[in-house]
């Protein structure tokens, strides 16, 4: 015999398969709603934009210190620092003009999957395998250990970790499919982001301080637009076929990209609410782990597994280079704060700068 709702007196399972149509039914009338204001594709509306001339990115610099893969790096503020952690257990601030490791931190774990500097670019902050997000004061005076403090906990590994606007808060996204924010003064979960399905891999803050929002991607093989204050997501992107892997706002902050296990990188606009740019070739079978911007937002740098970074026209959504020079996977990359370098890290154990 079917159970039966006691509220509503109807069967369980008739309820939960009308609903499943419903939400169907409504899914379908969203994406019509999508469509007509849909009038023109982003590579259409580019076509009258000259082709941008060619440009030589060269490796400038090769970091070397790290005795496993690089996992995740950050630029400092100040444009000349570098903070990087590996599987080896082990994260470095390294001054990327000289190549010199000012900080070298053992970590408890391997596996150190995130690592992130503070808005001052006074403190670090970085965690993976041992669930916990650990933050580091740089100074040369003091042993950088006798100050270490650990501000989040979760029940699960720490994919990514990213200061929201000050060194008072900061975001970390985990294996246990949440986001927090936290007080780093107090260590203190302030706020909890349930909405992924699957493991957290990725989040970025909107580049505007004044912004409310910030951007997850996750193994769900979807884009989660969160807003601060309610702790809920305004806004999701499910076109993806894989893994997403990497999350990054546009300059503008109206716009985020994504990198994917299904070899895509993808730009989704806030203010349409779609997906407005798509980046692929038939050649290209390897997934991407990381995207990010040029200052202008004109090009769009993916690190991929086969060992090389592709650039991509935002706006035209084709490929403008390809940036050969690592030996393994590029894990993750970054561009420097005022655009004038990119870092880039692999599973070859080394970081390069490039410009």
């Amino acid at each position: 015999m079917a159970s039966v709702d006691l509220e509503s007196g109807i069967p369980e399972c008739e309820s939960i398969e009308s609903l499943t149509k419903e939400v169907e039914v409504l899914k379908a009338k969203l994406e019509e709603e999508r469509k007509k204001l849909n009038d023109v594709e982003l590579y259409v509306a580019a076509q009258k934009l000259d082709t941008l001339a060619q440009f030589n990115f060269k490796p400038r610099k090769v970091l070397k210190g790290h005795q496993g893969k690089v996992l995740a790096l950050d630029w400092s503020p100040d444009k000349r620092h570098l903070v990087s952690s590996s599987q080896d257990g082990k994260v470095i601030v390294w001054d990327a003009f000289t190549t010199n490791k000012e900080h070298a931190i053992t970590m408890p774990t391997t596996w150190v999957m995130a690592c992130a500097f503070g808005p001052s670019g006074g403190v670090i902050a970085a965690g993976g395998l041992d669930n916990k997000l650990t933050l580091y004061p740089l100074s040369f005076e003091d042993d950088i250990n006798s100050k270490k403090r650990v501000v989040a906990n979760h029940s699960n590994y720490i994919s990514c970790c990213k200061f929201q606007h000050s060194d008072q808060q900061i975001l970390t996204g985990s294996g246990d499919t949440t986001v927090c924010l936290w007080d780093i003064e107090s260590a203190t979960a302030i706020t909890t982001f349930n909405g992924h399905m699957a493991d957290v891999m990725a989040i970025d803050s909107s580049p505007s301080e004044t912004s409310n929002v910030f951007v997850s991607g996750g193994a769900d093989h979807c884009v989660y637009v969160w807003d601060v204050r309610t702790g809920q997501y305004v806004q999701t992107f499910d076109e993806h076929e894989g893994d997403v892997n990497g999350v990054r706002f546009h300059p503008s902050g109206e716009a985020v990209a994504s990198a994917s296990d299904d070899a895509t990188c993808r730009l989704f606009d806030l203010r349409a609410d779609r997906q407005v740019g798509f980046y692929r070739k038939e050649s290209i079978i390897f997934g991407c782990n990381s995207v990010d911007f040029s200052s202008s937002g004109r090009l769009l740098f993916g690190a991929y597994n086969d060992y090389c970074v592709n650039v991509w026209d935002t706006l035209k959504c084709i490929r403008a280079c390809i940036m050969y020079g690592h030996e393994n996977r590029v894990s993750c990359l970054r561009m420097a704060p005022d655009g004038t370098a990119l870092g880039t890290g692999s599973w070859d154990l080394t970081l390069r700068v490039w410009a």
